[in-house]
């Protein structure tokens, strides 16, 4: 467990130097911007890196038993949950200029999905940290993405919806093989 927890402080830490006042001076403390983007990607993936490593070896520990006749609530908050996580890596969309980050939304969908299936002990600490890291940084991030001076492109919208759809699909067919733990849509 504390593998995991390691991964997900090296992880979240840097994500939050805006919102802990720190991000400036961690900038001029290296000395370029191309440092900062290197250090920033290296903490991060080492992060990614434990975190994977911390949950696959981190003990069972039950802490509540999820309504096995109410899974389906999960599977279906995945669908607008991927659609937000391709939405935000697009150019200008109209969900993109509405949501302003819509990726941070995708993820707390998908956390909040994944709590509601796993009630162990790794699993609530893994998916309640990126449902909070997600809410807090889909508030403090609101007013700082520029949509208002582009215009946005339906053609975004429908391959946001297209790509969610295709990855929905492809993830639950693949679920088991990836993540050790396979998902029925019956």
């Amino acid at each position: 467990m504390v593998i995991l927890v390691c991964g997900l402080i090296l992880f979240f830490v840097p994500h939050l130097l805006r919102e802990l006042g720190l991000r400036q001076r961690v900038q001029n403390a290296l000395p370029s911007q191309s440092a900062y983007m290197g250090l920033f990607s290296l903490v991060i993936l080492a992060g990614l890196g434990l975190i994977i490593w911390g949950k696959s070896v981190s003990p069972f520990q039950m802490i509540w038993q999820p309504i096995f006749e109410k899974q389906f609530i999960s599977l279906i908050l995945m669908i607008p949950a991927l659609i937000l996580l391709v939405a935000g890596n697009m150019p200008l969309s109209y969900l993109r200029k509405q949501l302003r980050n819509p990726m941070l939304l995708g993820v707390l969908l998908w956390s909040l999905s994944h709590l509601w299936s796993n009630g162990d002990l790794a699993s609530m600490l893994l998916f309640g940290s990126f449902a909070l890291w997600s809410a807090c940084k889909f508030v403090s991030l609101r007013s700082v993405a520029d949509v208002t001076s582009k215009s946005p492109s339906i053609l975004w919208d429908i391959i946001s919806l297209m790509g969610g759809l295709s990855l929905y699909a492809l993830i639950g067919i693949y679920h088991g093989q990836l993540f050790g733990v396979g998902i029925s849509f019956v």
